[in-house]
């Protein structure tokens, strides 16, 4: 079940819901997408969905009663607008779930640019009562306007640590943040009181744009998305939506428009922008009988395209779905804070209490001191640079990836990326281009021996009989007419009469058999022997070439930390050596069935103690090892459905060089977590000590709370 939150922007308030739904017998598992402001739960067996939305609705609003709840085909719950101190979105109307889930697509500029003008009169209105209250100081009218402006600036929290309070919402930052400026208030640091509640709010109102920001780095890519398509109809052309247009149906995109579904090229020629898809730059020509992807933009000449896949299926859904749900697969970072956050808060408010009450008690001084420092306590514990940071850099690095053409599926993907140590490759259509040409012609008449071999493989559908053909088409046409007595040879080759003449293709098996006298082929590609009226004529090799750049590619993933390097093939032990040598891969293993790899793969799995073990493939006998591996790569240009499917990882242009940067950007990520996390904890521990033994101010207090939140988020949003 599909529970669309919408209006749920702070984390904190996610992982509490989250926990809550989790907690119910009802569910097996719950997971919100803070990004696309959803929530999927997994329902328990024989439960019934509109009993648990009601808890679920109940819990959501404990925690955010103004958040918008609905379900898939249904209508909204409930209407208004987030209230939590991380939301400052205003109500939205009543809408049905389809509108929910479309929203983010579009545009709310509006309502952004006017929420951002209350807010600079509230900090203007607020900051120059503050200033005059400071130096209009010891004179009648400073009290007045030190209470005016906190409460310019604070009215808002007050009233929802009281409702919270209400509802049983004790330990959040608005009741952290009230206590302890009113405290302020009550033993006379007014300006500091001040201060720190407007310092909170603006670092409050930069988290929401950090969220916003973050959300849009992502969701961007839903420009791809077509709106229409143009369909070539025996009446004319019609505009349709994508979701009408049947696979065999004719397209046509003009120049400029975006190609709004799968499919291949009929007429026509033009170069597609393809970077949204992909990252690259350049542009790539296309012809009749060329593969377009959807989401690529058509730069120049009308195409006509035959639709080869139905609009759900196509692959700019696919990389919309992939990306709108990465975040909900959180790492184990993610899922460790956001439990670390429900823990800490209450723990800090309770040694806070103690330091309040237990040192006068005891005689160590007044209880006035001891409560100032207990309030400075209270303003560092708030957990904001944690809980907002963390998924924050999780979110930046998924869409830097994306950006790259490189489709990560969830934070825990990116953690495991950077740990990889071990790579293990599949050949055919990984690390070759996975189409067959001829590499090489030997024989004394080039010409006629091109000329019998396409002749005879003219009735074949095999990729090597293909490449033949194809090869000597680009000189001249085939005129089968001529040969007669077609007959395939299983496991030897084929045979025909020209001119009465019997020609024989095929393995040197063929050779020995009939006793023709021949050297045979000793390198890489599969070889076809001709022979012509018992007369050995020459061979031909086809064999699949290597991806360009492939080996400065793995050369770059060494460089990244990978210590080992596995190629499997079900290809010829000769050519798979052959190849493992030009590339410089460690190891190999060749003639080998789709079982195979996936009991190798566990092999290699069980000796690797270090790191992890990822798996690239594209075909879909590939599917059972990309599961299997700790890490699926999968190519995403050529690769099968159920490939990317069962991968983790996507390379949308089949460029394993986008494999280092993946790398490169999830050890980036790693690091940003890791420096976040040790300088809000560090930060805070140290003001925390200061504030008990009396050495800590107010406003070192603020730079530990707001300041450590606002820095880490920077941190969190630079470039990866």
């Amino acid at each position: 079940m599909k529970v669309y939150l919408k209006g749920l922007t702070c984390a904190n308030c996610a992982g509490k819901i989250e926990t809550a739904v989790n907690a119910l017998s009802e569910t097996r598992q719950a997971e919100i997408n803070l990004v696309k402001q959803t929530m999927e739960v997994s329902l328990s067996e024989g439960t019934e969905e509109l009993g648990v939305l009601q808890k679920i609705e109940k819990i959501v609003h404990k925690f955010e009663p103004d958040v918008v709840v609905a379900v898939e085909n249904s209508r909204a719950v409930e209407t208004a607008s987030c209230s939590c101190s991380h939301c400052h979105e205003s109500s939205r109307e009543h809408k049905d779930s389809h509108a929910l889930e479309d929203d983010h697509g579009h545009d709310h500029g509006n309502g952004e640019e006017g929420e951002g003008k209350k807010i600079l009169i509230r900090f203007g209105l607020g900051g120059i009562l503050f200033l005059a209250a400071v130096f209009m100081s010891e004179t009648t009218w400073t009290v007045p306007l030190f209470l005016i402006s906190y409460g310019i600036f604070g009215y808002d929290v007050l009233l929802r640590a009281i409702k919270n309070i209400a509802r049983g919402q004790v330990f959040d930052e608005n009741f952290l943040m009230s206590i302890s400026t009113v405290g302020a208030i009550a033993i006379g640091e007014m300006p500091e009181a001040v201060f720190v509640m407007m310092f909170y709010q603006i670092g409050e109102a930069f988290q929401d744009y950090a969220v916003r920001r973050s959300r849009k780095s992502i969701t961007a890519l839903l420009d791809i998305r077509p709106d229409s398509a143009e369909v070539i109809t025996e009446s004319g052309i019609k505009r349709v939506h994508p979701e009408e247009v049947q696979i065999g149906d004719i397209i046509l995109v003009k120049a400029g428009e975006r190609i709004p579904l799968d499919g291949r090229v009929k007429e026509g020629h033009a170069n597609l922008d393809t970077a949204a898809l992909t990252g690259e730059a350049l542009p790539k020509g296309v012809e009749p009988g060329s593969d377009v992807l959807s989401g690529c933009i058509n730069l120049d000449g009308n195409l006509k395209v035959e639709v080869t896949r139905p609009f759900k299926d196509s692959t700019v859904m696919k990389i919309l779905e992939m990306v709108e749900n990465a975040s909900g697969k959180k790492s184990k970072t993610e899922r460790f804070i956001t439990r670390f956050a429900r823990v800490y808060t209450p723990v800090v408010v309770g040694l806070a209490v103690a330091l309040a009450v237990l040192p006068p008690l005891m005689g160590f001084g007044e209880f006035q001191m001891w409560f100032g420092r207990a309030l400075i306590f209270l303003v560092v514990s708030c957990p904001c640079a944690l809980v907002l940071s963390v998924p924050l850099s999780y979110f930046a690095g998924i869409g830097a990836s994306s950006k790259n053409g490189i489709l990560v599926k969830g934070g825990g993907d990116l953690d495991t990326l950077c740990h990889v140590s071990q790579l293990v490759f599949d050949k055919t259509g990984t690390l070759t281009k996975g189409k067959f040409s001829v590499v090489k012609i030997e024989g004394e008449n080039k010409e006629e021996l091109m000329h019998l071999a396409a002749l005879g493989e003219a009735n074949s559908n095999h990729p090597i009989a293909e490449a033949i053909v194809q090869e000597y088409k680009k000189t001249k046409e085939i005129s089968a007419d001529s040969a007669v007595d077609y007959k395939e040879l299983g496991g030897f080759g084929v045979s025909y009469s020209l001119n009465g003449e019997q020609v024989l293709l095929g393995n040197h098996r063929l050779m020995e058999r009939e006793k023709i006298s021949f050297k045979p082929y000793q390198g890489v590609g599969s070889v076809v022997y001709v022979a012509k009226d018992g007369m050995y004529m020459g061979y031909i090799v086809v064999a699949d070439t290597l991806k360009d750049n492939c080996k400065e590619a793995l050369s770059s993933l060494r460089s990244m930390g990978v210590h080992t390097m596995t190629m499997l093939t079900g290809d010829r032990k000769e050519n798979a050596q052959v190849m493992a040598k030009e590339l410089g891969i460690d190891q190999f293993y060749a003639e080998l069935l789709p079982e195979d790899k996936v009991r190798i793969l566990e092999e290699i799995k069980g000796k690797e103690t270090g790191g992890k073990v990822a798996f690239v493939g594209d075909g879909i006998n590939d599917a059972p090892v990309l599961a299997g591996a700790d890490l699926g790569v999968a190519m995403g240009g050529i690769g099968s459905d159920a490939a990317i499917e069962a991968a983790d990882v996507v390379l949308m242009d089949d460029d394993i060089g986008k494999l280092s940067v993946g790398i490169r950007i999830a050890k980036n990520t790693r690091v940003i977590v890791r420096q976040n996390i040790a300088f809000a904890l560090g930060i805070k521990a140290l003001v925390l000590v200061l504030s008990a033994v009396g050495m800590a101010t107010m406003w070192m207090a603020v730079f530990a709370d707001v300041g450590v939140a606002v820095l880490a988020i920077l941190n969190a949003m630079r470039k990866k």
